[in-house]
């Protein structure tokens, strides 16, 4: 039997290598991609560049702050900007060096002991994953960036994540080090999805890391049609895509508040689609597939990988609306609250305060899993009305999935 499986899987993978592929170049519909040429964001990227460019005199530049939602063009226009100084550093001479860390990696930026590491391994130090004092690993850091007469610029990606797991304390220290150095200097270049997180950060953090601000708007549905067009033409064969395949997807993306970077995933995705189910282009069908694969994939990942807290708080969001006494009312923090505390005893989790469970409502809502608007109740102060935003078609998985991570009972309905 095992053999026979084996000479099955072996076939398949013959057949696969042998297979026509649809695309030309898969690496162009990546997220790493860096293309050639940024479309429709000339006066964000000039911008950038105005802002950085004293660092080709040895200068260092204004700490930067990029805000705007996802899919916007941000990393993209920001590593193409630091690309095209370090190529003029290097026909000039001029020791320049870029780093880019994306916050939201962990066991990269999940503890300030990880990011300084992360930054002095750059710099070629060995450093342990663990085991030394964090101040030892700026000590390390310091050394190295102060070594000779150069300048870094540090890119801080979802840099609101960061402060999010380590507080602002990191972020305060990096925007102070520069009174400290000899030869060097250091301009940090903070991105953020995030539009009100400065807000939530100390004043004097805020006043050192933000000198210059930008703001990125969504792209609109002809944008988003021309950047696939010109993407597309570097990833898939000719005639590889069906006449409304590109307009539809920039639909789906104008929909998405203007998200380039979720168009290209989706005809990423229904081109792969397309040549599992063998045919010879990719079909509009396609992508309402990869559209539900891609938001079946996202939201189950998001409510995995949160804290069993969160899970909780989501849990009885869901248990609230799926009654019938609620379904067509709006619910409330101190509703759920009520609710979050019944299934705490259930799934043996200390109940936490109805202000950090506020909290979490507010995280639930940026991550798009619910709609939380702020209301003023008078004198009662204020509280937030929720609303779920997943997809209806998903919502009696997540709930079942949340059942499961918690080891509780799914609620009956009214």
């Amino acid at each position: 039997m095992v053999n026979i499986e084996k000479s099955s899987l072996n076939s398949f993978f013959e057949k696969f290598i042998k297979q026509d592929s649809l695309f030309r170049d898969k690496k162009s519909m990546q997220a790493s991609f860096v293309p050639d040429q940024i479309y429709h964001r000339d006066e964000q990227i000039n911008q950038i560049a105005e802002i950085l460019a004293p660092a080709l005199k040895l200068e260092k530049p204004s700490n930067l702050f990029i805000y705007g939602k996802t899919g916007t063009g941000k990393t993209l226009s920001v590593r193409y900007t630091t690309n095209q100084i370090l190529n003029v550093a290097k026909d000039n001479i001029v020791e320049i060096k870029v780093i880019y860390i994306n916050c939201k990696l962990k066991r990269v930026a999940d503890t300030e002991y990880r990011l300084i590491a992360e930054v002095a391994r750059s710099f070629g130090k060995n450093v342990p994953a663990t085991g030394l004092p964090t101040d030892e690993v700026y000590k390390m850091f310091f050394s190295a960036l102060d070594s000779e007469e150069r300048l870094l610029i540090l890119v801080l990606d979802e840099i609101d994540q960061l402060v999010k797991k380590t507080g602002d304390e990191v972020i305060y220290n990096l925007t102070r080090i520069n009174s400290e150095l000899k030869h060097a200097q250091i301009s940090l270049v903070g991105i953020s999805n995030d539009l009100m997180f400065a807000n939530h950060i100390d004043p004097r953090v805020k006043s050192s890391l933000s000198e210059e601000e930008l703001i990125f708007p969504p792209y609109n549905a002809l944008q988003i049609q021309d950047i696939l067009r010109k993407r597309a033409k570097l990833a898939f064969k000719e005639g590889a895509l069906d006449d409304g395949v590109i307009p539809k997807c920039a639909a789906y993306a104008a929909r998405e508040h203007g998200d380039a970077r979720r168009a290209i995933d989706l005809l990423r995705v229904a081109g792969e689609l397309a040549e599992r189910a063998g045919l010879q282009k990719v079909e509009i069908k396609q992508i309402d597939n990869a559209e539900e694969k891609i938001e079946r994939d996202r939201v189950v990942d998001v409510v995995k990988t949160q804290p069993k807290q969160f899970q909780a708080t989501l849990f009885s969001i869901f248990s609230l609306l799926n009654t019938s006494s609620k379904r067509k009312k709006a619910i409330f923090t101190g509703d759920v609250y009520d609710v979050y505390k019944d299934f705490c005893s259930q799934a043996g989790l200390r109940p936490i305060t109805q202000r950090r469970l506020s909290d979490i409502i507010a995280e639930l809502d940026m991550l798009g899993l619910i709609n939380a608007k702020v209301i003023s109740k008078g004198r009662f102060g204020r509280t937030r009305e929720i609303q779920l935003s997943i997809p209806t078609h998903l919502l009696g998985k997540i709930q079942t999935l949340l059942a499961k991570e918690l080891g509780i009972s799914l609620p009956k309905e009214d």
